[in-house]
Protein backbone atom coordinates (compact mmCIF):
# COMPACT_ATOMS: atom_id res chain seq x y z
CA UNK A 1 0.00 0.00 0.00
CA UNK A 2 2.94 2.11 0.67
CA UNK A 3 3.94 1.31 -3.02
CA UNK A 4 0.93 2.93 -4.48
CA UNK A 5 1.33 6.02 -3.12
CA UNK A 6 4.00 7.03 -5.19
CA UNK A 7 2.59 4.90 -7.91
CA UNK A 8 -0.35 7.59 -8.38
CA UNK A 9 1.91 10.28 -9.04
CA UNK A 10 4.53 8.59 -10.93
CA UNK A 11 4.46 6.19 -13.79
CA UNK A 12 5.98 2.93 -13.09
CA UNK A 13 7.74 2.48 -16.73
CA UNK A 14 9.14 5.64 -17.68
CA UNK A 15 9.05 7.15 -14.19
CA UNK A 16 7.86 10.64 -15.49
CA UNK A 17 5.58 12.45 -13.44
CA UNK A 18 2.03 11.83 -14.29
CA UNK A 19 -0.20 14.98 -15.65
CA UNK A 20 -3.51 13.16 -13.93
CA UNK A 21 -2.67 11.20 -10.92
CA UNK A 22 -4.55 8.58 -9.99
CA UNK A 23 -6.61 10.08 -7.41
CA UNK A 24 -8.85 6.55 -6.49
CA UNK A 25 -5.58 4.34 -6.25
CA UNK A 26 -3.82 7.30 -3.96
CA UNK A 27 -7.12 7.80 -1.32
CA UNK A 28 -7.37 3.65 -1.45
CA UNK A 29 -3.98 3.31 -0.46
CA UNK A 30 -4.79 5.93 2.02
CA UNK A 31 -8.07 4.37 3.30
CA UNK A 32 -6.13 1.03 3.34
CA UNK A 33 -3.03 1.56 5.65
CA UNK A 34 -5.61 3.47 8.10
CA UNK A 35 -8.00 0.23 7.99
CA UNK A 36 -4.94 -1.95 9.24
CA UNK A 37 -3.87 0.47 11.38
CA UNK A 38 -6.99 0.71 13.18
CA UNK A 39 -7.36 -3.33 12.99
CA UNK A 40 -4.36 -3.60 14.47
CA UNK A 41 -5.27 -1.41 17.57
CA UNK A 42 -8.75 -3.10 18.09
CA UNK A 43 -6.40 -6.44 17.73
CA UNK A 44 -3.79 -5.37 20.56
CA UNK A 45 -6.76 -4.09 22.95
CA UNK A 46 -8.63 -7.32 22.69
CA UNK A 47 -5.33 -9.13 23.60
CA UNK A 48 -4.36 -6.77 26.29
CA UNK A 49 -8.32 -7.07 27.60
CA UNK A 50 -8.13 -11.35 27.49
CA UNK A 51 -4.68 -11.03 29.13
CA UNK A 52 -5.89 -8.50 32.00
CA UNK A 53 -8.91 -10.62 32.89
CA UNK A 54 -6.70 -13.65 32.90
CA UNK A 55 -4.22 -12.32 35.34
CA UNK A 56 -7.36 -10.68 37.66
CA UNK A 57 -9.08 -14.36 37.70
CA UNK A 58 -6.35 -15.77 38.98
CA UNK A 59 -6.02 -14.46 42.36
Amino acid sequence: MIVSIPISFFNPSTGQLREQPLILLFYGAIAGIIAIVIYSSYKDKKDRQARNAKRRSKK
